[in-house]
């Protein structure tokens, strides 16, 4: 352990007593035998300091530990064996060597305060202040005295005190940086379980709780757990082989420790003295087996509770290498299971949500209606995964009379059930809307209208293309959506330049259309933003990165879909960040 030291330049007084000691420390250091350790005659100068009452120790001229008694060592918790021939340079007092140098120089007091401990278990107390008195005989310094006060007993106990909640916060801390990183309850249980071995237990499982068990305590023992994370010292790994592993069922029987800790919902110490007491602990045969061959002495339960309902429970384990579990760790360990429950019950929220949002996109996203025999169709939606929850892409095509058919591409603002909920509103709306057999401009228009006047809908982007084989003419009008791409034999994919209007549901209106001629052959890809847009990247450059696909113009729309998806999608610039919604669209040849 090392002390941190802060200068603070000359140093008050020591008491009339103490200069009696610096006089006799100076002749005994000036004499070079007095004061060490190797002395055959008698040390009466080191009888004497032995007995004050505060802490006292002598470094000689080149800064060499002679002399410390009973006090100083009670009072910082070193070892005499630690310090006593060394130098200072090599000992905790290593921050001090300047500030001692000053002394022997220019024969001045000074004086500090150590810094905090240097981590959990550590011996010396914050904040004590140490006194250097140079010590000389014939105007000349012969070495350094180091006075620490002694503390009453009531005040040493409030330092320690306030040494070990800084030890507590300072790990909690780190427990809040490593634990919960993601939004995901397996991650979560094998974060809570790394961070516990080594540095509160030897072995450690995290079980958790079916989303939909009942959950209040006193109702949980006997029930199906699910082991979501294990971790043990190296040493232990062959002992703990027979321990259920992660994705495993696990029961805690009537009696055991856990079923103690989850009908009182609080933590359960156990330092079992046999190998009945440690059988009659474990939650099954198999755990008593692994306990008795990684030879646990003390185990440690706590329930994992977040918002007056557990969700699961965490079982530290440590060996006869280790101090057993007392009152201060279930406290503590208990603070550092109140936070990681939080963190699963959050993700298991989240994950709860989020695949009620994915179910109900499914469902309410069916496969677009049918369209003319003059026109060819495929469509592809793909959720982003576990990294968001599902947005509110769509698409659909709305047949309309003399063989025409409205193709629509849209994305609701924001995720999670609202905006799937939203985009099915919209696309209802929508199609009540074409049915009236408007320009594709109007239709956004009227869109517009009836999305603003309801202020808790969300905005959302939409394109539509209306196509008109009979006339040899696409039709397009766009409500701040991404441009459309043109696939055709022989040329490169372009991204046709649509006049762009704002979002539906502003009220602003001003949308425009235009049209342009269809071909034979061509093939019309609409999509939604995250087919192109990475985080970090200009939209520029998303669109020139689809611009420059070699798409196929000819055979299945299915394949030119797969082509698209594998030139554009994720795994050719990162992780896609939102859902992708694609439509593909291909006129027929008459015969």
């Amino acid at each position: 352990m090392r002390f941190r030291y802060d200068d603070a330049g000359e140093g008050g007084g020591t008491a009339g007593a103490d200069r009696t000691v610096l006089a006799a420390a100076a002749a005994a250091l000036a004499a070079g035998g007095a004061g060490t350790t190797d002395s055959d005659g008698p040390d009466l100068l080191g009888e004497l300091i032995d007995v004050l009452p505060a802490g006292v120790a002598l470094l000689d001229a080149d800064l060499r530990w002679r002399h410390l008694n009973p006090a100083f060592t009670a009072v910082t918790g070193l070892r005499r064996a630690d310090l006593l021939g060394r130098p200072a340079g090599a000992t905790a007092f290593a921050g001090a060597v300047a500030t001692l140098r000053r002394v022997l120089a220019d024969g001045r007091d000074r004086e500090h305060a150590t810094g905090a401990p240097d981590g959990p278990g550590s011996p010396v107390p914050a904040g004590l202040r140490v006194r250097y008195r140079p010590l000389g005989a014939g105007g000349r310094v012969t070495g350094v005295l180091v006075l620490v006060p002694d503390d009453p007993g009531p005040v040493r106990e409030l330092r320690h005190e306030l040494a070990r909640a800084r030890t507590r916060l300072a790990l909690l801390e780190a427990a809040a940086e490593r634990i919960g990183t993601t939004l995901d309850v397996g991650t979560t249980c094998t974060e809570l379980a790394a961070f516990a071995v080594p540095r509160l237990a030897e072995l450690a499982t995290v079980d958790v709780l079916p989303p939909d068990a009942d959950a209040r305590t006193g109702r949980t023992p006997g029930r199906r757990f699910h082991r979501a994370a294990l971790d043990r010292a190296d040493g232990l790994r062959p002992a703990v082989d027979r321990l259920p592993r992660p994705g495993e069922s696990v029961r805690h029987r009537e009696g055991s420790a856990a079923a103690r800790a989850l009908s009182s919902g609080a933590a359960v110490l156990l330092a079992p003295r046999t190998a009945g007491e440690l059988t009659e602990a474990a939650p099954d045969q198999a755990s008593a087996a692994a306990y008795r061959a990684a030879g646990v002495t003390s185990l440690l339960v706590v329930p994992l509770a977040a918002r007056g309902r557990v969700v699961g429970l965490l079982t530290l384990a440590r060996t006869a290498a280790s101090p057993g579990f007392g009152p201060e760790d279930a406290v503590l360990v208990g603070d550092l299971a109140a936070r990681a429950a939080t963190g699963i019950d959050n993700a298991r929220r989240y994950s709860r949500s989020q695949g009620i949002a994915l179910d109900l996109q499914r469902a309410l996203l069916s496969e677009p209606g049918h369209p003319h025999q003059n026109l060819e169709l495929a469509s592809r939606y793909l959720p982003s995964g576990a990294s968001s929850v599902v947005g509110g892409d769509w698409y659909e095509t709305v047949r309309l009379p003399f063989g025409r058919t409205l193709l629509v591409m849209g994305d609701v603002m924001g995720h999670g059930v609202e905006a799937a909920v939203d985009m099915s509103s919209y696309r209802a709306t929508l199609r009540d809307v074409a049915g009236t057999d408007l320009p594709p401009h109007r239709i956004l228009r009227q869109l517009d209208t009836v999305i603003a006047a309801n202020e808790s809908a969300r905005p959302a982007t939409c394109l539509l293309a209306l196509a008109d084989p009979g006339r040899g003419r696409w039709t397009f009008s766009s409500a701040g959506h991404l441009p459309p791409a043109l696939i055709a034999p022989g040329r490169p994919t372009e991204l046709l330049r649509i006049p762009t209007g704002p979002p539906l549901g502003t009220g602003l209106g001003g949308y425009q259309q235009t049209a342009r001629d269809l071909l034979p052959g061509e093939t019309l890809l609409l999509y939604t933003d995250g087919l192109v847009e990475r985080r970090g990247e200009d939209i520029d450059v998303s669109l020139a990165r689809l611009a420059a696909l070699r798409l196929p113009a000819a055979g299945s729309l299915d394949d030119l879909l797969d082509a698209a998806l594998r030139g554009a999608g994720p795994d050719t610039a990162g992780p896609a960040e939102d859902d992708i919604a694609v439509l593909a669209a291909r006129p027929r040849l008459r015969a």
